[in-house]
């Protein structure tokens, strides 16, 4: 089911931007869209119609011919670095543009000339930045990303523990490290303290260190028992194996202990987005199975997501939840923040959430400019809704109860009564 919704958001157009700059960590879907074949009779110019294509086909936005024109026109004079004076108002105006600028460069100059400005084109496409030209190495950093997979750190060395270590020598390693770190206020200090606290979140667990040392994945769901009444999640990515990590989760606290916990703290801050798809399973233990839980802006349309599974039987027992958002929040974790906001599952404590609310697409492109190198096209295929309907994208997520009003903690207890649990989100927040 689509239904129609006006969004404004207007297009400036700037330039400036280069090859290579990184891009914020969003959503990402991976895919294969349908092909569709150039014929210019050059392999620059056919690459070159052929992003253009993507970014009428696939952007968020409808962006008129003559404004994309534009666009390309602005690109090609920061590269250039002279003003032309053309008029382009067409995707055959580009090409023809293209064509006569670069007939008398060699076959180096004509790549590079081709993949920057289609690249400073995309970079200027709003939200800015997002929208990128990339490598095969810059789309695999992004995939490892997604996965919680981070190849330059070494979590053993981290932690100061070797890789045969038992959990009790991890938490030995933690602890010695901590200690040492504890008062170390310097920046280079609080980076090791930090890496150190994630080393020890991925090895201390057993099962954990073990995916770990083979796939150099890290988990995206900790859990522990913040004290015999309250159970505390703290879900850091939306990766593929989070769903599964978040059953374990829940599952560690047998449901037919009658004594076990029964206040609940969710802790969302920190986590920069990740996988969308996966936001479709992982709120159906919270709503309940085939539940509107989301939906995607497309130029004009949006599109509703539902539930593909119901409820979770450990999570019955907690009848007191209390999610934690903050201003690092993005992308699918407004979403989340969004949804468990709507249907009033939990109160949200904390500040407002970044505001990132696009969905990027990685693009794979048919025409190649270089037999060595696979470009893709990473877009900004949709934005996101939050509760209200508005687009969650430079508004973000506001909290029901936000942590830098004085009485906050005068308002958690309105809603539970219950200092205990009030005091160990204060120990959290602060």
């Amino acid at each position: 089911m689509r239904k129609k919704l006006a969004v404004t958001v207007t297009l400036f157009i700037i330039v400036g931007a280069g090859l290579g700059t990184a891009v914020a960590f969003g959503y990402l879907n991976i895919h294969q869209p349908k092909i569709q074949k150039t014929a210019y009779g050059d392999i620059y110019l056919a690459f070159t119609g052929e992003v253009y294509d993507k970014i009428k086909n696939n952007y968020w936005d409808k962006v008129p011919d003559d404004q994309l024109a534009i666009l390309y026109k602005l690109a090609i004079d920061k590269v250039t670095t002279k003003t032309s004076t053309s008029d382009p108002k067409t995707k055959d105006d580009i090409i023809q543009l293209i064509k006569t600028t670069i007939a008398d460069y060699d076959k180096d100059k004509k790549k590079e000339f081709v993949a920057s400005v289609n690249d400073i084109v995309l970079a200027n496409l709003k939200p800015f930045g997002r929208s990128r030209l990339y490598t095969q190495k810059e789309t695999q950093a992004l995939s490892d990303t997604v996965v919680n997979k981070d190849t330059a750190t070494d979590l053993y060395a981290a932690i100061g523990a070797d890789k045969n270590a038992t959990p009790k020598d991890i938490a030995t390693a933690y602890q010695k490290t901590e200690n040492e770190l504890r008062n170390d206020k310097t920046p280079e200090g609080q980076q090791k303290l930090a890496e150190a606290k994630r080393a020890y979140d991925a090895l201390s667990n057993p099962d954990n260190k073990a995916v770990y040392d083979q796939t150099k994945i890290e988990p995206t769901v900790i859990y522990k028992l913040l004290t015999s009444d309250i159970f505390y999640i703290h879900l850091t990515k939306f990766s593929p194996q989070s769903f599964d990590e978040l059953q374990k989760a829940i599952n560690s606290i047998d449901p037919a202990k009658k004594n076990g916990p029964t206040s609940m703290i969710l802790d969302l801050r920190g986590n920069i987005g990740g996988a969308i798809d996966i936001l479709q399973y992982f709120l159906g233990p919270f709503i309940g199975p085939d539940r509107y839980a989301y939906e995607f802006f497309h130029q004009g349309d949006t599109t509703p997501f539902k539930t593909k599974v119901g409820w979770l039987a450990g999570l019955v027992r907690y009848k007191k939840v209390v999610v934690l958002i903050n201003e690092k929040d993005q992308s699918s974790t407004e979403v989340m923040a969004a949804t468990l906001k709507k249907y009033n599952v939990g109160v949200l404590v904390g500040t407002t959430t970044k505001g990132w609310g696009t969905v990027e697409s990685v693009i794979p492109l048919e025409q190649q400019i270089d037999p060595n190198e696979k470009f893709s096209v990473l877009m900004v295929h949709d934005l996101t809704l939050r509760d209200d309907g508005q687009p969650i994208e430079g508004k973000g997520v506001d909290p029901t109860i936000n942590i830098k009003d004085k009485d906050w903690q005068k308002q958690l207890m309105s809603y539970f009564n219950y200092p205990g649990l009030v005091e160990e989100v204060r120990k959290l927040v602060q």
